[in-house]
């Protein structure tokens, strides 16, 4: 599977089923992340895998609202975080969450070619989530990336509005609706 490809087929499905998270899986994505690049090469990225029960499920429990109630047959979640000084800051810039975010696309993008699903979610308890994998105050949460495998047909945990929204991927923006040459200009 080239770029593209992978590219094309990624989708934050919600309609789940379990699969069996290997080491090596995980692995495989942690090594997606380790390739990209960084400012000065200072790789602020950091992630907890949760895999195993009791921890995943207190997770989707205790971290997740009744909205995210599709992540239940989810196989692990990824708590993204990090935190300003582990890379350039430079005056106000702070590059950390740029370099992250380009880190977690490319496991989100490994995990495609692997046959999963990689959901990105905002929906969280950041205070919840950092209780349940005792992550200290000075780390960011970024977001949470959910894994699973996509079922074939629809999961007793979507909603009717949610099954709507499997069938099809949501409409992107057009080309030009967000890129500009030589110069920013108004489009709205």
């Amino acid at each position: 599977m080239n770029l593209t490809e992978i590219l094309t087929k990624r989708r934050a499905y919600r309609s789940l089923e379990a699969i069996e998270i290997t080491s090596d899986m995980i692995t495989q994505l942690a090594q997606a992340a380790q390739l990209m690049p960084s400012c000065f090469n200072n790789q602020p990225w950091r992630y907890v895998f949760v895999k195993d029960n009791p921890q995943l499920q207190i997770l989707k429990d205790e971290a997740l609202p009744k909205g995210n109630a599709w992540a239940q047959p989810a196989s692990m979640i990824i708590v993204v975080f990090s935190k300003a000084d582990l890379d350039c800051v430079i005056k106000d810039r702070e590059y950390y969450l740029f370099d992250v975010g380009m880190a977690t696309a490319a496991i989100i993008l490994r995990a495609t070619e692997m046959g999963l699903v990689a959901h990105p979610i905002a929906g969280y308890s950041p205070n919840k989530v950092r209780e349940i994998v005792h992550l200290p105050e000075e780390y960011n949460i970024v977001t949470l990336v959910v894994i699973g495998k996509k079922k074939t047909d629809f999961s007793e945990y979507i909603s009717e509005d949610q099954k709507e929204r499997e069938k099809e991927r949501p409409s992107r923006l057009k080309v030009e609706e967000f890129t500009f040459l030589n110069q920013f200009s108004h489009k709205e």
